[in-house]
């Protein structure tokens, strides 16, 4: 595994690995054991959109690991004033030991992959959150034993969440759901690829696509760089809401899942959020463990 640029590029088989090694790691946290496994390695974190969990997590998880990370901001770099990518992935190549990204665009990340030498990791795009998604699928598995047989249901945006929750779920044997308005699609190609390797249902019914699922996941309606649409969504996206009703379709036993922040009151109510914080707030958790996983794979050859 060289770089972590979207699930897509994943087999089940290092999906299911990175998983493992982030229970593990896990485990080690919790009971205090050390693993300084990336002494003397450096991950520089490019942020272009700004965020609480990635920044935190990815730092406290370098250093937790041995090594270190340096927080480079957009408006500090040469690439926020127009340096071109694959000249910022050449000289970064030299100082740094890996890169984390948080962009817009997957393009330049899959830029950087191409003009550097160094790994890449898709810290999250408009089109996808393969960390996230990694932590997701740490907590499900926590949750319920298992992933293969088991239902996903997404209620919202068919955004770069969804596109990676297809993935994900779909690969580790998970049968999805995307309940979402029309016009709100996920990518047309991942949904072409889903229907043709595993169990997707993609429907306007929230119902439906809640019926029977193991775990209901949502996100924002309007995410960061949206804020112009947010008026517009809150109108295309009424009834689009985790709640107490939608939960009556769901398995007795399903767990909520929310890659936060949440917007209490439009995607997901207070109510669900405090009954459901569990697993909500250890499926945050999880970034760490499942990011600290990704890390090591990437940067640890031996």
């Amino acid at each position: 595994m060289k770089h972590l640029l979207k699930l897509g590029d994943l087999t089940r088989e290092e999906i299911l690995d990175l998983l493992g090694l982030a229970d593990q790691l896990k485990f080690e946290r919790r009971n205090n054991i050390p693993h300084p496994l990336l002494t003397g390695k450096t991950l520089g974190m490019i942020f272009q959109k700004s965020s609480t969990r990635t920044r935190v997590s990815f730092e406290a998880g370098m250093y937790q690991l041995g090594g270190n990370a340096l927080f480079l901001s957009s408006r500090d770099l040469q690439i926020g004033r127009g340096e071109p990518v694959q000249d910022t992935a050449r000289v970064l190549s030299r100082y740094l030991d890996a890169i984390m990204i948080r962009t817009y665009e997957q393009a330049e990340v899959e830029a950087l992959a191409e003009y550097g030498s160094i790994p890449i990791i898709n810290g999250l795009t408009d089109y996808a959150h393969p960390c996230q998604v990694l932590a997701d699928l740490q907590t499900i598995r926590e949750y319920k034993g298992t992933l293969a047989g088991r239902k996903l249901a997404f209620i919202g945006d068919g955004n770069n969440m969804a596109n990676s929750l297809i993935v994900g779920g779909i690969k580790t044997g998970m049968s999805v759901a995307i309940g979402c308005p029309k016009g709100y699609l996920p990518d047309a190609d991942i949904i072409k690829w889903a229907h043709e390797n595993g169990d997707l249902t993609v429907t306007e019914d929230i119902g439906e696509a809640a019926s029977g699922a193991d775990a209901v996941y949502t996100d924002v309606w309007a995410s960061m760089g949206m804020e112009e649409e947010a008026e517009q969504r809150r109108r295309d996206f009424a009834g689009y809401q985790v709640n107490t009703k939608l939960m009556t379709y769901a398995k007795p036993d399903a767990i909520v899942l929310h890659c936060l922040p949440a917007h209490r009151g439009e995607e997901i109510t207070d109510e669900i959020i405090e009954k459901y914080q569990s697993s909500i707030f250890d499926e945050a958790e999880n970034r760490l463990h499942a990011q600290k996983a990704v890390l090591v794979r990437v940067m640890k050859k031996d």
